[in-house]
């Protein structure tokens, strides 16, 4: 029995760039977090966490809302930049980056607060800017950290379905990814291809989580 691996093969490349777009705004994010003290911290720290608690297809609908053409951002996306992100790839790269964004923000907070102040305190005696601090001495002593994040994201985003069912539905090339296929065909009493489905995506999130647990601790112990 032949099976098609186009799903797959999407929802590994949402997940690669919704990583990579993760890493980019997650870390400057996880920074500013970790270290501010304004008073809309708190704001800000429950905006990152709602994806955690939201159902998925909560956001995802008010996703579809602002993204269709019926409304103004809709319109405005589409008038300026001829792009429409309802039912499309981009789309859906946009809705997995806010869902899977406490995924990355968190362990790299958690990375940036459990450092000692005087890494950051002698850098600055040194005279060396912020920006060469972060990424010479903070990010490299923060490396289980930038895993685990880098690594809970992909993994979660690959497990999607709320938000991608809901601003992508299922179009074959376009937006149907792997759990929109095992759904698919589970409604089409098709249970072999899903199982096949099931059975990739299974083994390689066990993969990705345990390698995450052996690297982080031989990091640990370096």
């Amino acid at each position: 029995m032949s099976f098609d691996w186009q799903p797959l093969l999407l929802t590994f490349r949402l997940a690669a760039i919704t990583t990579a777009i993760l890493l980019v705004i997650g870390i400057p994010l996880a920074w500013w977090i970790a270290h501010t003290r304004i008073r809309l911290k708190p704001v800000v720290e429950t905006l990152v966490s709602m994806p955690l608690v939201l159902p998925p297809s909560v956001l995802g609908f008010y996703l579809l809302l602002a993204f269709s053409p019926q409304n103004a951002f809709g319109q405005w996306l589409e008038q300026w930049f001829h792009l429409r992100l309802v039912f499309s790839f981009e789309g859906l790269i946009i809705g997995s980056v806010i869902f899977s964004l406490p995924f990355m923000v968190h362990p790299v907070q958690a990375g940036f607060q459990n450092l000692p102040g005087s890494l950051l305190e002698a850098s600055r005696t040194l005279g060396k800017p912020d920006i060469v601090t972060l990424f010479r001495v903070l990010l490299p002593n923060i490396k289980p950290a930038l895993l685990s994040g880098a690594v809970l994201s992909f993994a979660h985003t690959v497990g999607e379905f709320g938000v991608i069912l809901m601003i992508g539905g299922n179009i074959p090339g376009v937006t149907k990814v792997a759990s929109i296929a095992i759904y698919d065909e589970v409604e089409s009493l098709n249970y072999a291809a899903a199982n096949f489905y099931a059975a990739v995506l299974f083994a390689v999130t066990f993969a990705i989580l345990l390698t995450v647990y052996v690297v982080n601790k031989k990091l640990k112990a370096i």
